[in-house]
């Protein structure tokens, strides 16, 4: 990968990061996907662990979060950096991040223009497609355990 397209992935640090990770979802979200900014900015931030993404200069180009449920949600990668494994490692650590909270499974609202990434990702479609600010979701869930007990998840 040339120099350019090198980034790091790291847990965020609140307030601080806030930010930077609220400069990607605004871009990503607001701006190119035309999400009002009443429903992205939820008021759940402080409660969620947050991941940032960025570039050789420091400069935020990714975000996800998870929240105290097991739902991951708000990722977002800025277009110019898409197609590099931004997303997927973004998502990688955020299943450890919940993993290590002691979840059992992880639940996503994916856009379904994006499900196929959450597939590939292990993730499994649970119910019918909705429309979430304006677009169409689907939920999909993620077991994190093996063995009998996904029985009852």
């Amino acid at each position: 990968m040339p120099a350019e397209w090198r980034y790091s992935i790291a847990v965020a640090r609140l307030p601080g990061d806030l930010p930077a990770i609220h400069n990607v979802r605004r871009q990503v979200f607001i701006v190119e996907q035309g999400i009002p900014e009443h429903l992205e900015w939820d008021g759940q931030d402080a409660a969620c662990h947050h991941v940032l993404a960025t570039d050789m200069r420091q400069m935020a180009i990714g975000t996800g979060r998870l929240d105290p449920e097991g739902r991951i949600g708000r990722m977002a990668v800025l277009p110019a950096w898409r197609s590099h494994g931004i997303g997927r490692t973004l998502l990688a650590v955020l299943l450890d991040l919940a993993r290590a909270q002691g979840h059992l499974k992880v639940v996503v609202h994916a856009q379904c223009i994006v499900a196929d990434f959450y597939r590939k990702a292990g993730f499994q479609e649970r119910g019918r497609p909705f429309i979430e600010a304006g677009i169409e979701h689907q939920k999909m869930v993620k077991i994190l355990v093996s063995g009998n007990n996904e029985k009852n998840l």
